[in-house]
């Protein structure tokens, strides 16, 4: 009888000890492309069922099984999914991509990712509300007269607007150009008439979207874009 109780106790401890073996504790951070840490990121394990937000710094620290998943989760950004395996260290770097669109650019403004204060000089904002673009011979006209710190160099379908003011660390001094969320390679084809508002980003603004924002960001959404 004896033997039967001390082998019930021995399974119970190997049992403890099997379950702790296919458990780690991951920890790691998230940022965006350009390296800034990303606050209240949601971080969740699908096997393990464990769920936190990232700290102020971006960083976590979360219960993981055998073969896990995480999810990473962002309000604009996108979702993120890795796999925990042998491979993957017990501390994680983890970038995430911003979804340039100018709705999102204020709703990261009101989550944190980006400061508010660090923006008050960064972005300039128009909307055809206020005036009528279709007084424009073409966008960059546009751009020109109604933004300061601007400049367009060239002509036609060739011309680039430069934004004074950014430290480029890529060959071009082009802006990065984001039409209707989506980046592009020219904005020569959009008629001012089709303009519903221009944002101008620059400095901490944009910064979210990672190196190709060295030079400054042009959000263009148009009145037939996404509603």
């Amino acid at each position: 009888m004896k033997n039967y109780f001390f082998s019930i106790i021995l399974l119970v401890i190997l049992a403890g000890f099997s379950t702790t073996a296919q458990t780690r504790i991951v920890q790691g951070q998230v940022t965006t492309l350009d390296n800034l840490p990303v606050a209240n990121f949601e971080v969740h394990a699908k096997k393990s069922g464990a769920g936190i937000n990232t700290d102020s710094l971006g960083r976590f620290s979360i219960v993981t099984k055998e073969k896990d998943v995480l999810l990473f989760k962002g309000k604009v950004f996108r979702n993120e999914r890795v796999r925990i395996n042998e491979k993957v260290k017990d501390s994680l770097f983890v970038q995430v991509t911003f979804i340039p669109t100018p709705e999102n650019k204020k709703m990261a403004i009101g989550y944190g990712y980006v400061s508010e204060e660090d923006l008050i000089n960064s972005v300039s904002h128009m909307n055809s509300k206020d005036d009528d673009f279709c007084n424009y011979n073409d966008i960059f006209e546009l751009i020109r007269g109604r933004f300061a710190g601007v400049e367009i160099r060239g002509r036609g379908a060739g011309a680039e607007v430069v934004i004074r003011g950014t430290n480029s660390i890529n060959l071009s001094s082009c802006a990065l150009y984001v039409l209707d969320g989506v980046t592009v390679r020219s904005i020569s084809h959009i008629s001012p008439c089709q303009v519903a508002s221009i944002d101008i980003v620059k400095d901490a603004g944009s910064s979210i979207y990672g190196s190709r924002g060295a030079n400054g960001v042009v959000l263009i959404e148009t009145k037939k874009g996404p509603e």
